[in-house]
């Protein structure tokens, strides 16, 4: 029996939230994401038989007061929380190498985690970013014998992303990873590219989660700021390959998929030190490619207020400082899970991405 579920939602739960689905609604989880700043039991993972990823990356929680009235601004870690992918519709599941993944005959979620290996003989390739290709070629091969031509969004994270390797910061690895594997394939890597984020976690393997389908989405750019895919070459050998935001069109909804998105204008980080004023810059460029998006539909649909929002924050201690921001431009009422984890460039202090599902 189909349960009265939008074709394609998205909902934070907590891990014991999602453990305790039940049966009827666990088989509407297309997939998660579930970030936790301990290792996850492995009894908590067992209950849980959809597509899942662990992400060391700690959910932060502002501390309480002190007994003396003053507010403690540091942030403590909070339960493991995950970011749930519903779909209304009947799921087939599968394996494909080392794909895990469920869909609908519309939409597809996969997760994949790698641990980095060093590439054959003769190659010059580094560990990650010969581990990244290997990722996204399983990625295309499960789409193209799926016939899931069209890749919505990706979650990619990774240890140490700021860090310096083989003459190289690892988060420039990556990129040269992901863009050789989407030109092996024929893929586009200009224009016609998905939603995506990069981030640093904690540790463990390359970790990525992505959302494809059998409908062409729209890429979405912001006039505020030069395409990821067309950055100048000093931030890199290859330019990082994703569009500011993805507009999906499903039977009789839109989704809006938002990338990270940081306080960059033009293609240089601005207010470097100033993680208020860099908040209120992020959410100024969401703003305006929430614009952008509602060009394209009847009628204005998307806001500010009702996203989905993650937000990645480099120290905790900023936790207050960026809740405060958000609340000062969108009120009190706004859907945010708030981790700690570190951004792709060593001068930006938070990061949001953000998503949402409404009838068209």
């Amino acid at each position: 029996m189909t349960m009265d579920l939008a074709v394609l939602s998205s909902q934070h739960l907590s891990l014991a939230e999602l453990g305790q689905l039940g049966e009827a609604r666990e088989r509407h989880v297309l997939g998660a994401i579930c970030y936790f700043s301990a290792p996850l039991t492995e009894s908590a993972a067992a209950r849980i038989d959809a597509p899942l990823i662990r992400v060391s990356m700690p959910p932060l929680a502002e501390m309480k007061s002190e007994p003396s009235g003053e507010a403690d601004t540091m942030a403590a870690p909070a339960d493991p929380v995950c970011d749930v992918w519903f779909s209304g519709s009947a799921l087939e599941q599968g394996q494909h190498g080392d794909i895990r993944y469920r869909h609908d005959g519309n939409v597809l979620f996969g997760v994949i985690e790698l641990a980095e290996s060093e590439p054959e003989a003769g190659s010059t390739s580094t560990p990650l970013q010969h581990t990244t290709e290997r990722a996204y070629r399983q990625i295309f091969e499960l789409l193209e014998a799926l016939k899931y031509p069209y890749l919505f969004r990706l979650w990619n994270y990774m240890a140490d992303i700021n860090g310096q390797s083989h003459d190289l910061e690892r988060y420039r690895q990556f990129n040269l990873g992901r863009q050789e594997a989407f030109l092996a394939c024929r893929r586009d890597v200009v224009g016609n590219v998905p939603a995506a984020c990069a981030l640093g976690a904690a540790g463990g393997p390359l970790t990525i989660a992505f959302l494809a389908g059998r409908q062409s989405p729209l890429a979405i750019e912001n006039p505020r700021q030069i395409s990821a895919f067309a950055y100048p070459d000093h931030y890199g050998p290859r330019s990082p390959t994703f569009a500011r935001a993805s507009l999906v069109r499903l039977d009789s909804e839109v989704v809006l998929f938002v990338s990270g998105t940081a306080s960059i204008v033009g293609h240089r980080t601005v207010h470097p030190g100033d993680v208020q004023a860099q908040t209120r810059e992020t959410l100024t460029n969401i703003e305006v490619v929430v614009q952008v998006a509602n060009q394209q539909v009847t009628k204005p649909l998307f806001s500010l207020r009702n996203l989905l929002y993650r937000v990645y924050v480099r120290h905790s201690a900023d936790l207050a400082a960026i809740r405060d921001i958000m609340q000062e431009r969108m009120g009190p009422q706004f859907n945010a899970v708030f981790l700690q984890a570190d951004v792709c460039r060593q001068d930006l202090l938070v990061e949001m991405e953000a998503s949402a599902s409404l009838s068209a």
